[in-house]
């Protein structure tokens, strides 16, 4: 191992300041911030909110202080089809209902994992992996998918917001706390032989104390609720009683198995024109496992320019915090420039992002328009966020084709836009990746 030595260090000084542009960046960067001092006019000239495909204006959702993103752009697309079906204006869907049962369902999904590793030490990766984190705001398409073909969904008016709902961070710090304490009560009880209704007993005992514990947080979800509402031409209609899984199939009136997951994946170990899962993965025991189609970039848009073009908007997975502005709504690769400012080349191309943990999907989002050039080919997309309508274009925000494709690494759609040997490899077995894999992480932005 070489020691920084005092010699070696004089150079660096004598280096940085025999450039005059180091010290100018210093005092910028010292009195405005790193990422305001380096933004770039280019950046927003080049990345206009002009679309050629542009389906929907609807204001935007607001997710709030936590970490309900893949909620929200799921619920936002139905909530497209829905207002468009039914004439609705300004209607929202409940997504403090679908956070109440994937909270549960979380916190079972977790126990049976540990049950599952009883025999591993308390120390093996695999246990300390679901010790460190055993349950969190985040997901993906196919878990939200299992929690509305369960539970269905309410109206936002049904099952409102809760203060643990909009701010999750108490809620997850004491849920688990408690998984924690019934992860040593299940392995302890395990370990001294009980047997399996012995085990299971306790689990559901645990189950009730949990789901007390959520009733009482974000309240009690309704079994069934009644709904009435004016379209826009003033007619009123009304529903007695209805479940919220009739209100799905008769207001969202979606086949969720008609649509599928593509995910972009350059790295070595992940060939494209392959079907995966993910080890530990999912929210929903006995629901079906996650699964994805790796797909090369071109045909990832090619596809989501398609579902677009036939009126359909696309939920979507991304890194949102790479080279992004927040407040103007631009996520694009030349928003910043390190090179010129501070001399720094930021080369590493998305193989060597996902395989050096530098970047991987945190956020997703809802696709509801695209730019297409003459030969019909993207230029820049149409974002609907869940950040609220202070931030982008009340709310929207435009990411240009470029940081599409470094940046974005998941869509969601119909099986009937896939070609045949597509759709072959999407049903074949899947390989399975590490619970740790970055194509497990969880939007959760």
């Amino acid at each position: 191992m070489t020691a920084l030595d005092s010699s070696f260090t004089d150079r660096l000084y004598a280096n940085y300041e025999a450039n005059p542009t180091f010290s100018a960046m210093e005092n910028a960067i010292t009195h405005n911030g790193l990422l305001k001092s380096l933004e770039t006019r280019s950046g927003e000239v080049n990345n206009p909110f002009a679309f050629s495909i542009d389906l929907t204006k609807d204001p935007v959702a607001d997710q709030k202080a936590s970490g309900r993103c893949w909620m929200f752009a799921a619920l936002n697309t139905f909530r497209h089809k829905l207002l468009t079906d039914f004439q609705l204006e300004n209607f929202e869907l409940s997504q403090a209902h679908t956070f109440f049962w994937d909270k549960y369902e979380k916190s079972n999904w977790f126990l049976e994992q540990i049950l599952a590793t009883a025999d591993q030490e308390v120390g093996s990766r695999k246990v300390k992996f679901l010790l460190d984190t055993p349950q969190q705001d985040g997901g993906q398409w196919d878990m939200v998918v299992t929690l509305f073909n369960k539970y269905g969904v309410v109206p936002k008016s049904v099952y409102p917001e809760s203060e643990a709902s909009s701010n999750s961070r108490e809620l997850n710090q004491y849920l688990n706390k408690l998984l924690r304490q019934d992860a040593q009560i299940l392995r302890d009880l395990v370990a001294s032989g009980a047997d399996k209704a012995s085990v299971q007993a306790k689990k559901e005992e645990l189950l009730q104390e949990i789901f007390n514990f959520l009733a009482m947080t974000l309240g009690l979800p309704p079994r069934q609720f009644d709904f009435a509402y004016r379209d826009k031409e003033n007619n009123y209609h009304t529903e007695s009683q209805i479940t919220p899984q009739a209100f799905f199939e008769k207001y969202v009136n979606l086949h969720l198995e008609d649509y599928v997951s593509i995910i972009n994946a350059p790295t070595a170990d992940k060939p494209y024109g392959k079907s995966y899962t993910v080890e530990m993965l999912g929210n929903v025991v006995g629901g079906p496992a996650v699964r994805y189609l790796n797909l090369d970039m071109a045909r990832f848009k090619e596809l989501a320019v398609n579902q677009l073009k036939s009126g359909e908007t696309i939920w979507f997975g991304s890194d949102v915090g790479q080279v992004s502005d927040r407040k103007k709504g631009i996520l694009a690769t030349d928003v910043y420039d390190f090179t010129s400012g501070m001399n720094l080349s930021l080369t590493q191309d998305k193989a060597g992002r996902l395989d050096y943990s530098e970047s991987l999907m945190t956020h997703a989002m809802v696709l509801t328009g695209v730019d297409l050039d003459e030969a019909g080919q993207p230029r820049r997309w149409k974002v609907e966020n869940s950040w609220g309508d202070k931030v982008g274009e009340k709310g929207y925000f435009v990411a240009s084709d470029a940081w599409m494709d470094e940046y974005t690494y998941q869509i969601v759609v119909r099986k009937d836009l896939l070609t045949a040997e597509e759709l072959a490899a999407y049903e074949a077995q899947p390989i399975v990746l590490a619970p740790w894999d970055p194509m497990g992480a969880l939007a959760s932005k």
